[in-house]
């Protein structure tokens, strides 16, 4: 009886840490999980270490893009010491839209930053090499960072962070504008299982920092760039790509520059928006070398004509989407031989073609029922590549 007893009096607290930390994982709701540590001082402790990802509200400012002068929380290096002494165990941290936040509140990722993997600096504008320095040296095994519109990070910053953290596979150093094709070069000969880099809008950067970059590199984006065309072969000499974004090109040279570059046949997404020097030789080379080809925008792209479409309904087999807007070459020819090719094509992206007529649009709309046209561009999402 004695012994009935002492066990009526056992209850859940008596559980060892192993034990709660199943019963917190086993938890389905989101609610549950985040008021599992309103239980008590332990419970709580077992929910902090076992949290994963941290977020901050300032974070959601930057990710929708509003207005970086508009009121919001901030992290300062005391808050974040704090937290990251809580939270020892974090796999993902977000800091952007912190513009307060100085290189001084990366150190004590010296002491917690071990288990990281993925890193959101974002608009952190007070952030230098000396901070990116503090980084490589506290999170060796990160794969993703972001430094979008770090603008106090140079090719210095790049080359350390590139030489401690080997295993990088997603980068984006988009409006990064002191880093140049040096540092790039540094992250593709250390990095060799970088799989997505975003070099939008970084004005000293050719694309030559990627010749011989390694085959796992599948994913650029390069709006707006003054790439060269010995850049441009330098993005695909990998022979990986399957996404590359050279939209709004600033082209030095004249004619069409892209002619003659060898694409990769696993190119699935390309964005030429605004490349208005492309012409029908490099779309018809594009064409017949990229089969897996599922989206296209040429929207803006006026020197494509006749023969450049007729390559395109000829030979892009697997082409689901197909951005056309504002070709002011496609005519009533080019657009039938969209029709009677690209039998896999559901979404035309159409309008301001002047010299397109009512009836050629009509006859497309009748024996192509399965095509949705419409006016607004809107370019696919990339599968499992981790930008911002």
């Amino acid at each position: 009886m004695g012994d009935l007893s002492s066990n009526c009096t056992t209850s859940i607290m008596h559980l060892p840490d192993d034990c709660l930390t199943i019963i917190f994982h086993a938890l389905d709701s989101r609610t549950d999980r985040e008021s599992f540590g309103l239980t008590c001082r332990r419970w709580l402790h077992i929910q902090d270490f076992n949290r994963r990802s941290l977020q901050f509200e300032c974070s959601f400012t930057v990710l929708t893009r509003t207005s970086l002068s508009g009121k919001s929380f901030d992290i300062h290096t005391f808050h974040l010491h704090r937290l990251l002494r809580r939270f020892q165990h974090l796999e993902s941290l977000s800091l952007c839209g912190c513009r307060e936040l100085s290189d001084s509140g990366l150190t004590r990722l010296l002491t917690y930053g071990s288990n990281l993997q993925k890193l959101y600096l974002d608009c952190c504008f007070k952030v230098t090499d000396y901070g990116l320095s503090l980084v490589a040296s506290g999170c060796p095994s990160l794969t993703t960072i972001s430094l979008y519109r770090c603008l106090g990070v140079t090719d210095k910053g790049l080359e350390t962070l590139a030489s401690a953290c080997l295993s990088l596979k997603c980068v984006n150093i988009s409006y990064c504008t002191q880093i140049s094709d040096k540092g790039l070069k540094t992250l593709t000969e250390h990095c060799r299982q970088l799989q997505a880099v975003n070099i939008s809008h970084c004005d000293s950067i050719t694309g030559i920092g990627f010749g011989g970059c390694s085959k796992t590199l599948a994913c650029v984006e390069a709006e707006s760039c003054k790439l060269t065309p010995e850049g441009v072969m330098g993005i695909v000499s990998g022979g990986g790509m399957e996404y590359l974004d050279v939209s709004c090109l600033s082209w030095s040279v004249l004619g069409d520059p892209l002619s003659g570059i060898g694409f990769s046949s696993r190119l699935k997404i390309l964005n030429f928006r605004l490349c208005r020097t492309v012409s029908d030789t490099s779309v018809v080379a594009i064409a017949k070398g990229c089969p897996l080809l599922e989206e296209w925008n040429l929207a803006l792209c006026n020197e494509v004509r006749i023969s450049g479409w007729q390559a395109v309904g000829l030979y892009c087999r697997n082409l689901k989407r197909l951005h056309v807007n504002r070709c002011h070459n496609l005519s009533d020819g080019g657009l039938l031989a969209l029709q009677d090719g690209c039998r896999s094509l559901t979404i035309l992206y159409l309008s301001g073609c002047s010299r397109l007529t009512s009836i050629a649009l009509e006859l497309f709309k009748s024996h192509r029922p399965d095509v949705c046209i419409k006016e607004e561009e809107v370019m696919s999402i990339k599968p499992n590549w981790e930008f911002r």
